[in-house]
């Protein structure tokens, strides 16, 4: 079975509907050639974008020359509201300054003392679910977010503010297109952003609630009462250049794409892999003979018995990769494939479409976790497989999305078997993540083992 794609749209189409169709869903705004193409033009009144599948120019525009190709500030027009002045937004010797203080938490180290927080957001995950049908985006969502705020300020998704930044968040994401108009416009900086005054009003709530969360850590931290936590490891760490801390408000910004960053695109992975398993029984029943082996206590050691399924969550984040496009922009006039790109044009960089090209892949459009082992895969991906981007911009929780991916999936799997409902078949669509159109539904049935185990 092959898992569902978008559908394409015609080559040729006016400005107009392009623009429309973009705003809806960037996926399906595109046209089908982009997965054979290794360059592709278009243009608009206002600026050129370039959309690039060589891995040549992948490679000069994240890996070689990064500097001289920034993120697009047309990206950043829809999450300002949010995200302020976070990593995820900002370019050049702020980017460099903020990486320098981020990155430590996330080393190796960090990642095996954040662990049992990981596999106890994975137990509650499958505390709450019950058998029957189940939104597994929603749950997924849910179980993400845990994930989150007990790795980054050491209390559950049931503690009261996190409750509330999750159900604020779920209206910002309802609200917020992918791109805001001001993306397509070339509007000075003094007019105002055409934001809706919902998105505006979510955004706001968002922060308000995530200040009282750092004025509070910091209280602790001047006490020295604070756990120890990735929240207490980034305030607590100094630029080595410059000595500086985040004060409140840069400790705001990062933790809102801390949230946006690790709890939207986990949440829209798992959702995809768990529907994944569903229609391939057989990868199905693999995850779950792994997933046995697990002890009942958090055991690090035990990542290295879920081989498989690690490659089913790879191979999840190449067909359904959750940030589907990446923009940069040119800093002055290059030469790409004998085609000049004059300064100011945005450089498409498209996972979704680099992941299934047909003259990188062998078949792309299907689910082979098995791919992973074979040589030709791993020369392949090197090129052409960034679901985490690449260069000195890659995600720096890529290791911890990793572990989150595979235990959770885990841990799921050993207690509940999955199946799809006939005629259900979701449509995937880019928001602010690549979701289904109107969700994914499946069957949660107890495993026998499981309920053997529980009694």
């Amino acid at each position: 079975m092959i898992p569902p794609k978008p559908p394409s749209r015609p080559d040729r189409v006016s400005l107009w509907r392009h623009l429309r169709l973009f705003r809806q869903d960037i996926l399906s705004a595109q046209p089908a050639r982009l997965y054979r193409a290794w360059m592709a033009e278009f243009r608009t009144p206002f600026f050129r974008s370039y959309l690039c599948n060589d891995p040549a120019l992948i490679d000069l525009v994240l890996k070689a020359r990064p500097d001289d190709f920034p993120k697009s500030n047309r990206i950043r027009e829809g999450l300002n509201p949010l995200l302020g002045n976070s990593v995820f937004v900002t370019n050049g010797a702020e980017w460099k300054r903020q990486r320098r203080i981020i990155d430590p938490a996330f080393e190796g180290g960090r990642l095996r003392d954040t662990f049992p927080a990981i596999w106890a957001a994975a137990t509650a995950a499958t505390a709450r679910l019950s058998p029957g049908t189940v939104e597994v985006e929603e749950a997924m969502s849910h179980a993400a977010a845990d994930v989150i705020f007990r790795t980054l300020f050491s209390i559950p998704i049931e503690h009261q503010t996190a409750q509330a930044v999750f159900h604020e968040f779920r209206a910002y994401q309802r609200s917020q297109p992918i791109l805001n108009l001001a993306a397509f416009l070339p509007l000075p900086r003094w007019m105002p952003r055409l934001h809706r005054r919902q998105t505006l009003r979510a955004a706001a709530r968002i922060r308000a609630l995530i200040t009282a969360m750092t004025d509070s850590r910091a209280a602790e931290i001047a006490a020295g009462t604070a756990p120890d936590d990735l929240a207490t490891k980034i305030m607590q760490t100094p630029d080595p250049e410059t000595g500086h801390r985040f004060d409140t408000g840069e400790m705001v910004d990062q933790v809102a794409i801390f949230f946006l960053a690790g709890h939207e695109t986990s949440a829209s992975a798992l959702a995809w892999a768990l529907y994944l398993l569903a229609t391939h029984p057989e990868a199905q029943a693999r995850v779950a003979a792994e997933a046995a082996t697990l002890p009942d206590q958090p055991d690090f050691a035990a990542l290295s018995r879920l081989k498989f399924t690690r490659d089913v969550f790879r191979e999840t984040l190449r067909l359904y990769p959750p940030v589907p496009m990446m923009v940069r922009e040119t800093t002055c006039p290059e030469t790409f494939r004998s085609r000049p790109v004059p300064r100011g044009a945005q450089i498409v960089l498209s996972p979704w479409h680099l992941h299934r090209h047909e003259r990188l892949w062998s078949d792309p459009d299907h689910f082979d976790p098995d791919r992973w082992t074979r040589k030709d895969t791993k020369l392949c991906a090197r090129a052409a497989y960034m679901p985490f981007s690449a260069g000195p911009r890659v995600c720096t929780g890529a290791s911890f999305a990793m572990v989150e991916g595979t235990l959770l999936l885990a841990h799921l799997l050993r207690a509940y078997q999955v199946a799809p409902i006939a005629g259900d078949v979701p449509v995937p669509v880019a928001h602010l993540t690549v979701r289904a159109a109107h969700g994914i539904r499946l069957t949660f049935t107890r495993r026998a083992q499981a309920s053997a185990c529980s009694v």
